[in-house]
């Protein structure tokens, strides 16, 4: 049993469904400190001039948790955000075939970035194919901070691997989880290359939104993750 977890985040990059995708349980951690600034309210697009954020504003009080932050409606974001889709990504291939999704997400009334995050997240599971089980943190009532709260994550799902991301490597403390008789394995994603909007102008752009992929290459887009990491 592979068990993963990370915190929700705004329209992941591709490197965050290849871990849902390898794993059998992925672990939504919400209980955790909310981090200004990072990937759980905003993320990439590529443009004609570049890559560029699309934000969502929050309204954050340290040290408020990710299930308790709230989103600060009094700016238009979800119309500006449909409008940079719509911009930047109408002449890609499958734009058709998702934009009505966003159009749906975008025309609903979010209160807390969490549901927000959890609604794009679990639909675009879908959209992928993975089939993957998803479980919040919080509704686990789980003790502990740092490695403690993951290995009793991990224990409580019955997980014999904990799969990492590659960047934890530097802090996780693994004998913890090797005391509970848990593997722990690391990521190592390789980001593939695809037919990408704008190359001539501006090249191939990494680490973007998984909406890139999407738009691009449509229902192949798992396909093309799991190429990537067989080739390894």
């Amino acid at each position: 049993m592979i068990v993963s977890i990370h915190q929700p985040q705004y329209l992941p990059w591709l490197g965050y469904f290849d871990k849902i995708d390898r794993s059998d349980i992925f672990v939504f951690l919400d209980d955790v400190q909310f981090k200004k600034n990072e990937w759980q309210n905003r993320n990439k697009i590529k443009t004609a001039k570049g890559w560029q954020w699309i934000t969502v504003p929050v309204i954050h009080k340290f040290p408020q948790e990710i299930r308790q932050v709230e989103i600060n409606n009094n700016i238009d974001w979800e119309r500006q955000h449909l409008n940079s889709l719509t911009i930047n990504y109408n002449k890609a291939p499958y734009f058709g075939d998702y934009i009505d999704f966003f159009e749906t997400a975008y025309g609903k009334e979010w209160n807390y970035l969490l549901d927000l995050n959890i609604y794009i997240i679990e639909n675009l599971v879908k959209m992928l194919g993975i089939k993957t089980k998803l479980v919040m943190s919080s509704k686990l009532r789980l003790p502990g901070k740092a490695t403690e709260h993951l290995v009793n994550i991990c224990k409580d799902l019955k997980a014999d691997t904990y799969l990492s991301g590659e960047g934890a490597c530097a802090y996780l403390e693994t004998e913890k989880f090797r005391k509970q008789g848990i593997e722990v394995i690391f990521q190592d994603f390789k980001h593939p290359h695809y037919n990408q909007l704008y190359c001539q102008e501006k090249g191939f752009i990494e680490n973007l939104s998984i909406i890139d992929l999407l738009f691009n290459l449509g229902k192949d887009s798992i396909s093309i993750l799991r190429q990537v990491r067989c080739k390894k």
